[in-house]
């Protein structure tokens, strides 16, 4: 894959992000069940793309010391999505996924941090924005806020998406794209079936139709799209496309909720996005 096509592969994922929310509100399940089910046809779909041959890859992650990066980057791919839904189910799909689009500043800060890697005058500029933008589109400083809530859980959730990007970029990216995709959502799978074996009997057909849609297309095809472009794009780069995911998951939410946004959660979005895009633009000159 190309730069080229690595840009457009994260536009697509962001896509594909933005109906996430749509489905986490259709689904009627806890978010623990929608995201074991999500992970486990995941798998299912990723065997199937990528033809399994995960012999070779299990064993350079063992020989090279790097499980632990892999069983760490599962842990983290679980927080993401049960924190992602419960944000959905407690404040709304605008405010879930407009928290999550706060994972380009943690990805940011993590490689600055910790790893020393260079940011530019132009991309602290637009961390200063996504977080102007995050603060307008905070209903209330009050935590009995449904909404406050919500958004907090949206940001845990773009926390720990920033750290497992930054893993997979660092420690995974030259290991097969389908192998990484597929092992961490059985890592998801494994690690939560002790909390959602005994509730499977009372999930209906159309929750299972609709989790089985949210993971073959929003979450393998997406996460595979989204591991293959980190080998062309850095990760915060990357990062910055993908988080368009609000502008389509409003839209959606708009259009087949009636979720109406306030004015200042628009132009909190506004804000958020319009940063996103410049990122995107500055992608494209330097090409």
């Amino acid at each position: 894959m190309n730069r080229a096509r690595s840009l457009f592969s994260v536009h697509l994922v962001a896509v594909l992000f933005g109906a996430t929310g749509i489905l986490g509100e259709l689904i009627t399940a806890d978010p623990t069940f929608i995201t074991w089910g999500r992970a486990g046809f995941a798998v299912l779909a990723l065997a199937l793309l990528g033809r399994v041959l995960l012999a070779q890859p299990l064993s350079m992650l063992w020989r090279h010391g790097r499980w632990w990066v892999l069983l760490g980057s599962g842990v983290l791919l679980a927080l993401h999505w049960v924190t992602f839904f419960i944000s959905v189910k407690v404040g709304g799909i605008a405010i879930a996924t407009l928290g999550f689009a706060s994972f380009p500043a943690f990805i940011t800060l993590i490689e600055w941090g910790l790893f020393r890697e260079t940011v530019t005058r132009a991309e602290w500029v637009r961390l200063g924005l996504v977080s102007l933008g995050l603060l307008l589109i905070t209903p209330s400083f009050d935590l009995a806020d449904l909404g406050t809530e919500g958004l907090l859980w949206g940001l845990l959730s773009g926390a720990s998406f920033g750290v497992l990007a930054v893993l997979n970029r660092r420690y995974l990216s030259d290991v097969n794209a389908f192998a990484v995709a597929g092992l961490q959502n059985a890592i998801v799978l494994l690690v939560l079936s002790p909390w959602v074996v005994g509730s499977l009997a009372t999930i209906s057909v159309v929750n299972w139709l609709w989790v089985a849609v949210l993971g073959v297309l929003c979450t393998g095809l997406a996460h595979l799209l989204f591991v293959s472009s980190l080998r062309q794009l850095p990760a915060r780069t990357a990062g910055l496309v993908v988080a368009l995911e609000p502008i389509y998951a409003i839209a959606f939410a708009w259009w087949f909720f009636s979720q109406t946004p306030s004015l200042r959660t628009l132009v909190g979005a506004t804000v958020m996005i319009l940063t996103i895009l410049s990122a995107s633009l500055a992608l494209q000159k330097a090409r």
